[in-house]
């Protein structure tokens, strides 16, 4: 039986963790439907898709990292007892940066789009259809960055079901639309893949707005008068910024070596990198679940560090870095029992599947350091301590992972599974390095 303060703490955590779990599978949903329905199109069309939605991730991550400041700065300011229209002044100006971010955004991307593409070498028919698919998906940033501004706000004043229920939205809408353009219906004509950029980019508007909406009448978030008050905060830019900026390094660097990780499985074989499709899209969608709790140990953690409760503070970050831990072990657990029954799902290839098991049996042993480094993540943005944690994710992932993996994989007889050991090495450093971090600063 845990004791009364740790049930206490726990039940909090979850109860903003669980809606902003939903959130990002909502939003890893909305990926699965571009790609499910693309696929009904051929292989040209889904290659032209997955190629398309890998160039725009790196913008996607980057400014998702540099938002995500906003929910510890919005629940420190809350802890300090800051009145709501402050926070409102703080949100119109994080409106602002969303419109710069959206339109360097979408210009970047369509700038690049058909010189990037036809670098790749795909086959004609691909680039073909790519080309404007990524142009139409490009228009996605202005509903993402007016999203990203709406969510983190309203996540720092721990109102997370709105959240959930406008990413529910997106996600039903994004589908409906993507049938709709995709294949035609009445005097909707059939856009074919190119529907599905348009498609993307209409939901996420639908899902931003939807979000707005909650700020005229929820109990959380209508005192800050979004779009009834006046003014805004000019010296927030720079704090959003200085905090935010090493964040989005931090998600760049680990997206990074995944991707740096597969086109060194690539060498290995077409089997060899279907396997670890497998396995590594089961990780990435448990891990959702550890990622939550990391948000919301920076809300908590954040809150108490307003309130000048440094032992709140402290606690709150245990608790989530042992939550988060603890979901990941029994993650871990179910690719261990499950491996089989899990890779089935996926192919019928039983050469694929089996080799599939393998990866998940390594999969499940990163699972542990993923979630601990997710969380103490978590707990350090709540202090607002993002410089040192940057320079700490950097050096495990691209000084100690990476070395590792391509050590491993070309000069020992792990061969492939070495990759995977490179991964859990970086993941691992990572999680020790933030950890004791985290453990510094909030004991003193």
């Amino acid at each position: 039986m845990f004791p009364s303060r740790l049930r206490v703490e726990m039940r909090a955590n979850l109860k903003l963790a669980l809606p902003l779990i939903a959130a990002q599978l909502a939003g890893v949903g909305m990926g699965a439907t571009d790609t499910i329905m693309a696929g009904r199109l051929g292989p040209h069309a889904l290659a032209a898709v997955a190629v398309s939605v890998n160039i725009n991730m790196a913008f996607f991550i980057f400014f998702l990292g540099l938002f995500m400041a906003a929910s510890a700065i919005v629940a420190q300011r809350r802890g300090a007892g800051l009145a709501p229209e402050s926070l409102g002044r703080y949100a119109r100006t994080l409106f602002r940066l969303a419109l710069l971010v959206a339109a360097l955004w979408c210009l970047a991307v369509q700038l690049i789009a058909a010189p990037a593409i036809r670098a790749l070498g795909l086959d004609a028919d691909t680039t073909a259809l790519a080309i404007p698919y990524l142009r139409a998906y490009a228009f996605s940033a202005f509903g993402l960055s007016f999203w990203f501004a709406l969510r983190f706000v309203a996540e720092g004043l721990e109102a997370t079901r709105p959240v959930m229920l406008a990413g529910l939205v997106g996600l039903v809408v994004n589908a409906l639309l993507n049938w709709l353009l995709i294949f035609g219906f009445g005097p909707v004509p059939a856009l074919g893949v190119t529907g599905s950029g348009i498609a993307t980019s209409l939901a996420c508007v639908v899902m931003a707005a939807s979000l707005a909406t909650f700020y005229r009448r929820h109990h959380l978030l209508a005192p800050l008068q979004l779009f009834a008050g006046q003014g805004d905060e000019p010296g927030a830019l720079r704090e959003t910024l200085r905090l935010g900026l090493p964040i989005a390094l931090i998600l760049l660097a680990e997206a990074g070596l995944f991707v740096v990780v597969a086109m060194l499985m690539a060498r290995l074989g077409e089997n060899t990198v279907a396997a670890y499709q497998i396995a590594i899209n089961f990780a990435s969608v448990v891990f959702m679940i550890p990622l939550g709790i990391g948000f919301a140990t920076t809300v908590r953690v954040g809150f108490f560090t307003g309130a000048g409760n440094a032992a709140a503070a402290r606690f709150a970050g245990l608790v989530g870095m042992g939550m988060g831990t603890g979901n990941a072990a029994f993650n871990a657990t179910l690719m261990l029992v499950f491996g089989g029954m899990i890779a089935a799902l996926y192919t019928s290839d039983t050469g694929i599947a089996a080799q599939a098991v393998g990866f998940l049996v390594l999969a499940a042993v990163f699972q542990l350091a993923d979630g601990l480094q997710a969380t103490a993540n978590g707990a350090l943005r709540g202090l607002k301590d993002t410089r040192l944690p940057m320079a700490i994710t950097l050096a495990s992932y691209w000084l100690v992972g990476l070395p590792v993996a391509w050590w491993l994989c070309f000069y020992t007889p792990l061969a492939v599974d070495g990759l995977w050991w490179g991964l859990t090495a970086g993941l691992a450093a990572a999680a020790i390095g933030l950890t004791v971090r985290f453990q510094k600063l909030t004991g003193r």
